[in-house]
């Protein structure tokens, strides 16, 4: 059984607006600007029947919740949880972020660098306001989850805790906190295939297409960003079988030209200024059609973007596998970094040439000079390992990240090659029909 959780962010505060540290203080009201957002947010999610209803107890994540609530045509009731306090920042509460990072700048490179090892004293007191926070989000799973089980549930809570909430649902390290971007009113979609600890996908994170923002926006302080647009190819016969494919060369079905299509109507506003592919069809068909939009960028291939070779697997369906490999299959759906794929690869040669190639990408088009945004179009395992690495998780994570045909990733660069990548979004498939991931569930 699946339990399915919604983390949704509040609307813009007050301190939002004015760029100021909030934390645990709870004197931020919703703007009205923040009004709107969550009635978009409660028009969205208003046919979804929610067996748990949760907030944090700070104002600004209740009004959201509360307009989201009443808005529900199955009339949830709010439960409020200390669990889902925002991360303790006493020290810098009600400053502007300027101001912290002059007054502090010491502590604030630590923060924006190593989040994990910032530490604060209050009282006499040291603590750590990111570990705390992630063991805070764990306590909240280990108590919630298993009343949930096979249920839909609904968090309404902050930008630091529903990081963590996300983190530790994953084993994402903390190290990672500032990874995860989380925009006001945005959703977030885990299934958790039993209790916490158990396995969980990561179905979409920071959807904000609800709100009238197709992806994400990011204006850094200063200087120039890459930003990558990682997209899956649209839908092949094959997928919509089961049937594994790896790199056989199975063009795109008429499902998978209309899914590239709207994939290339979702961004046909965003300025495209380069295009990466895999030399496969599929892929290849994919950003053709996306760049339909943006006749001037020119696509190059890179063959370590080619899906995963499944050797002896390739063209058959589960049954057949299971037939001709006793157990191996279920092992790949157990422990994928375990198995080596009869006359094929195993998940960490996927690993290694996958994210050479995405490295050579961002090597390739980083300009401190100029903020560039680029398309690279993969498959469904290359944009896992590819995910699961920048977010500081290891080959054996493969499954808990979903990529829908023709979903959009989106990843900034606002540090230069060496500096830590932000994921604004993963798995967006709002532009192929709603919320949730609707596409085909096939193999690879």
């Amino acid at each position: 059984m699946t339990t399915r959780v919604i983390i949704v962010r509040h609307g813009q505060s007050s301190y939002n607006a004015q760029r100021m540290i909030q934390g645990r203080c709870d004197e931020s009201v919703i703007t009205e600007k923040g009004r709107e957002q969550a009635n978009l947010l409660a028009k969205t999610l208003s046919k979804v029947n929610f067996a748990g209803f949760y907030s944090s107890p700070l104002q600004r994540a209740r009004e959201t919740a509360d307009i989201i609530r009443q808005a529900n045509q199955h009339n949830p009731s709010l439960t409020v949880l200390e669990k889902l306090r925002e991360i303790n920042l006493p020290l810098w509460e009600k400053w502007k972020k300027e101001d912290v990072q002059n007054q502090f700048p010491q502590e604030y490179k630590t923060w924006k660098e190593k989040p994990h090892q910032l530490k604060m004293e209050v009282d006499g007191k040291e603590f750590y306001p990111v570990l705390d926070l992630y063991a805070q989000a764990q306590e909240f799973w280990r108590v919630i989850i298993p009343k949930h089980q096979g249920e839909t549930i609904f968090i309404a809570a902050h930008n630091g805790i529903n990081r963590c909430l996300i983190m530790t649902a994953l084993g994402i390290p903390p190290s990672h906190y500032h990874s995860i971007q989380q925009s006001n009113c945005c959703i977030n979609v885990l299934n958790f295939t039993g209790n916490f600890g158990d396995s969980v996908q990561l179905e979409s994170l920071n959807q904000t297409a609800h709100l009238g923002t197709p992806i994400p926006d990011f204006r850094p302080q200063k200087g120039s960003v890459l930003r990558l647009l990682l997209v899956r190819h649209g839908e092949t016969e094959w997928n919509r079988m089961s049937r594994f494919q790896g790199v056989k060369d199975i063009p795109l079905n008429d499902n998978g030209r209309k899914q590239a299509q709207k994939a290339g109507d979702f961004l046909k506003d965003v300025s495209i200024d380069f295009g990466v592919t895999s030399p496969l069809s599929r892929p290849k068909e994919t950003a053709e059609i996306i760049l339909q939009h943006h006749p001037e960028v020119a696509l190059t291939t890179k063959k370590d973007l080619e899906e995963i070779s499944h050797g002896s697997w390739e063209g058959k369906l589960e049954a057949e596998i299971e037939a001709d490999y006793p157990g191996l299959l279920q092992e790949w759906k157990d422990k994928p970094e375990t198995v080596q794929m009869p006359e094929g690869e195993n998940l960490q040669q996927v690993w290694d040439r996958a994210i050479q190639a995405w490295q050579e990408v961002v090597k390739e088009n980083l300009d401190p000079n100029q903020s560039k945004t680029g398309i690279v179009v993969a498959h469904d395992a290359i944009n896992k390992v590819i995910i699961c690495y920048l977010l500081g998780l290891q080959a054996s994570n493969f499954w808990n990240i979903k990529q829908g045909n023709g979903a959009v990733t989106v990843v900034d660069y606002p540090q230069g090659v060496d500096g830590m990548p932000v994921l604004q979004a993963i798995n967006l498939t709002n532009h192929l029909g709603g919320v949730f991931d609707q596409t085909a569930a096939g193999a690879l």
